[in-house]
């Protein structure tokens, strides 16, 4: 394999062997720190306009499954790994990752050390980086890698149409979906329990929104500043007059909190990955499973409003919110996922429970 060069903002360079697609990749270089998932990270929408770095080093050793895809593609701007399997096992598998990356035109390099390369995240915070075939970037690279920004990233990972999911068996609930880079596996969870899921543009109003007369709403993962999503807050604010049961997930959760007057604030490096969470109203920690740059500054919220439901174990930070009334709530993590012999998926049975008690 040909020799490739990550280059980072700060000037450090690594370098290793080309996998995937050639050509150049540019984005902002964060971790993640599962070590199964490869699928589902790759084709996460959050993830739209990073490099992702993978910190568990063997990544491919179980090939690729599409019905394991979050999305139509895979969303990231680059992938790093320390080691790709060239030969998976699997018997659900229907291809390689360096063949599928290929296919999806993602440049991605392997061989370097992926453990210094986090550290200096964690030390430095994430940065912008370019995956390159020189060590030596000429002025277009310099200026690419200098000015990058991930911009219009809603806009860019949001169906365009509504589209609905027809319930699994008889359908007993009507949710409105706001699309801001929702994971396939979310609508599935609902659909599971009896759903109707009409998923709609992040640029849909509320009115329309409504018109459709759910029992509920939900408000997706999603990458991007949530503090610039002023259209969404907008009409997030509108749909919290219908009195309707609300379930926030990761950006969902970071919109419903700016339209209930709290601020967001940048994390040094973010979570992405596992992290655990403790739910302070059964005093129980999960393992949960995170991918976000920004979390909800809770003290900036009234008590009166809102109350802190779960805390990142780790650093505190707040990973949940209960707001007034008991039909609004939201969560930073990713209730979908079970990491743990004890999952988070209660929190779509709470959200059921709250549209069955609007009945």
């Amino acid at each position: 394999m040909d020799k490739v060069y990550l280059i980072l903002a700060n000037g450090k360079v690594f370098e290793g062997t080309s996998m995937g697609a050639k050509g150049d990749a540019v984005g902002e270089v964060v971790f993640c720190t599962s070590m199964t998932g490869y699928v589902e990270t790759l084709t996460d929408p959050t993830y739209y306009g990073q490099i992702v770095c993978q910190t568990f080093p063997a990544i491919g050793n179980y090939g690729i499954m599409k019905e394991d895809f979050e999305s139509d593609k895979m969303q990231v701007s680059g992938y790093i790994v320390r080691d790709i399997c060239d030969e998976p096992s699997n018997f659900r598998m229907q291809g390689k990752l360096d063949d599928l990356l290929k296919e999806q035109n993602v440049v991605g390099i392997c061989g370097i050390d992926t453990r210094q390369l986090t550290k200096i995240i964690r030390d430095e915070g994430v940065m912008n980086g370019i995956i390159t075939s020189s060590p030596v970037l000429d002025d277009n690279q310099k200026k690419l890698l200098k000015e990058f920004k991930i911009k219009d990233a809603v806009e860019n990972v949001t169906v365009k149409q509504p589209v609905v999911f027809k319930s699994q068996g008889k359908a007993k609930y009507k949710v409105a979906m706001m699309d801001y880079g929702v994971k396939r596996s979310y609508i599935s969870k609902l659909t599971k329990r009896g759903c109707e899921v009409t998923l709609f543009p992040a640029n849909t109003s509320a009115e329309d929104v409504l018109a459709i007369k759910p029992d509920g709403i939900m408000l997706s993962n999603g990458p991007g500043n949530p503090a610039e999503a002023k259209f969404e807050v907008e009409q997030i604010k509108k749909m919290l007059k219908s009195k309707l049961p609300v379930f926030g997930i990761c950006l969902g959760h970071q919109l419903l909190a700016i339209a209930n007057g709290a601020k967001t604030y940048k994390l040094k490096y973010g979570h992405r990955g596992n992290q655990p969470v403790k739910d302070l109203n059964s005093d129980r920690v999960y393992v949960s499973s995170v991918n976000h740059a920004y979390a909800v500054d809770a003290d900036s919220i009234p008590a009166k409003v809102a109350k802190v439901s779960f805390r990142n174990v780790n650093d505190g930070t707040c990973e949940g919110l209960d707001y007034a009334g008991g039909k609004v709530f939201s969560v930073q993590f990713r209730p979908e996922t079970c990491e743990g012999e004890m999952d988070t998926g209660y929190l779509y049975d709470r959200f059921i429970a709250n549209m069955e008690d609007k009945k």
